[in-house]
């Protein structure tokens, strides 16, 4: 019997950890730094949302992520995805994740934007760092997984019939090698480090993206970027980030001291909230004073904030809306299947259908360890299993790697700053559509051109995606003035 190469895993966050861990066949995982470093899951402050209360149920969980999404996410996946959301939870718990309980010994749920009633475990204000630290360590002792940090996968190879034959990945040393394989996971994350606010690594680049349009994977939703209402507006790339947490226990925004918004509401239309005081030349901040004992129960933000010479329990916290997440990505089926066979995507990078237009506070973590569990299992199942319906990438996106000049970081993050923010207009797309188009074959400049093209494609406001130029937008959400 010939034996199967090895499932190659990129990417070291919650997501590709789970995979990882979950594969019952060898997984060689590729890290480009140290093991979790970079990864925007060690960087979550909430926790996972789940309908574990007496009072809760997965069908409610379900209606707030629907609502969230402006309606415009895939129903049968957000109700696959938060029914399994209470096992995510056992699971965790069971790999030894120190989620905060209340005296009686259940656990501790905390309210946060979008959510009907409190439904998120935590851990503190760390809660990434602590359920990405377990799974890593779960990875860590597990015999079949092979790590390999400080490599930079820079291609994916295919056969001429379309199927995944490999992955080229770069030491770091320079020198470059073919790691062959039919089986290739993409879990590396969003690409928030395209914006000049963000409150993601700067690494976070869309490398996943480019790797799998390059070689005919179908992409969706690409313009659909979450801006978090509150990033700490202090000069600092990437921005630190105030929990959402922190209004689901009574933190409130003021402009010139007053307040102007219903904390509570969806993180869309909070930001934009947040975005139109500042562009009336306003001064927005988060005041926390009032929370009881704030810094020992937000000990990561209180750290964050002094950080920058801040004070959470005694301040006034400027905050300005930051990039914050990608709902859209590469397109994949309940399996994590993408259109391309042998290539599967999960997490951030991945488009399942779970966010529609907004992500829900706290649903991140819960779709990488459901995804990331989704690829191992149809990764390691026969080949003959694997049907996937997702339909073809558009040939227009599909553009090569080149060495032709390309833009500057700080350009990109420019153009894409300008054309892509809370609000966009059709002038302004073109335009970065436009500028964009000849760096194409740099993967950070086409992964920023693939942005942009998607937002101008998208000519109605829908969650996330403001157009001022909609001629005839949706039902427009209340921003919940409060006099």
């Amino acid at each position: 019997m010939t034996l199967r190469t090895p499932i190659v895993v990129v990417g070291s966050g919650l997501a590709g950890l789970t995979c990882a861990w979950a594969a019952t066949e060898p997984v060689v995982l590729i890290t480009a730094a140290s093991l979790t470093s970079g990864a925007a899951s060690m960087w979550a402050q909430g926790g996972v949302a789940a309908a574990l209360a007496a009072d809760d149920s997965t069908r409610d969980h379900a209606d707030d992520t629907w609502r969230a999404g402006a309606f415009a996410g895939d129903r049968a996946v957000i109700d696959r995805i938060t029914a399994a959301a209470p096992g995510v939870v056992r699971l965790l718990a069971d790999l030894e994740v120190p989620f905060d309980r209340a005296p009686d010994g259940s656990l501790d749920l905390a309210l946060e934007g979008g959510h009907s009633r409190p439904r998120v475990a935590h851990a503190g204000d760390h809660s990434g760092a602590a359920i990405t630290a377990c799974m890593a360590s779960a990875v860590l002792h597990s015999p079949t997984i092979e790590i390999r940090q400080n490599h930079s996968a820079i291609e994916v190879l295919v056969l001429p019939n379309g199927a995944v034959r490999g992955v080229v990945v770069r030491r770091a040393d320079g020198t470059e090698e073919l790691i062959e394989t039919e089986r290739v996971v993409l879990a590396t994350g969003g690409l928030g480090g395209l914006w000049p606010h963000t409150t993601n690594p700067t690494t976070a680049l869309g490398q996943g993206v480019a790797l799998a349009a390059r070689i005919g994977a179908r992409t969706d939703d690409l313009h659909l970027v979450q801006f978090h209402p509150t990033g700490l507006d202090v000069p600092r790339d990437p921005m630190p980030l105030l929990t959402e947490a922190l209004r689901g226990a009574g933190a409130t925004l003021l402009a010139d001291g007053i307040r102007f918004v219903d904390e509570l509401m969806p993180r869309d239309v909070v930001a934009a909230a947040v975005w139109e005081q500042l562009s009336a030349g306003r001064t927005v901040r988060l005041d926390a004073r009032g929370i009881p004992e704030v810094a020992r129960r937000f000990p990561a933000v209180a750290e964050l904030t002094a950080a920058s010479g801040l004070d959470l329990a005694a301040d006034l916290l400027p905050v300005r809306p930051a990039l914050h997440y990608s709902m859209g990505g590469v397109t994949v089926d309940d399996h994590s299947r993408t259109s391309v066979p042998g290539l599967w995507a999960i997490g951030e990078v991945s488009r399942t259908g779970l966010h529609g237009a907004n992500r829900l506070a706290s649903n991140s973590l819960l779709e990488a360890v459901v995804s990331g569990r989704a690829a191992a299992e149809d990764a390691c199942a026969g080949p003959g299993t694997r049907d996937c319906r997702i339909e073809p990438a558009d040939p227009a996106t599909v553009l090569p790697r080149t060495n032709r000049a390309t833009l500057a970081m700080q350009d990109v993050r420019r153009v894409l700053g300008d054309a892509c923010g809370v609000l966009r207009d059709g002038a302004g797309l073109h335009r970065a559509v436009r500028l964009l188009a000849p760096h194409t074959g740099d993967d950070v400049s086409y992964v920023a051109w693939l942005v942009a093209r998607s937002a101008l494609a998208h000519p109605h406001s829908v969650g996330a995606h403001r157009r001022t130029d909609d001629a005839a937008p949706a039902a427009a959400e209340s921003l919940g003035v409060t006099p």
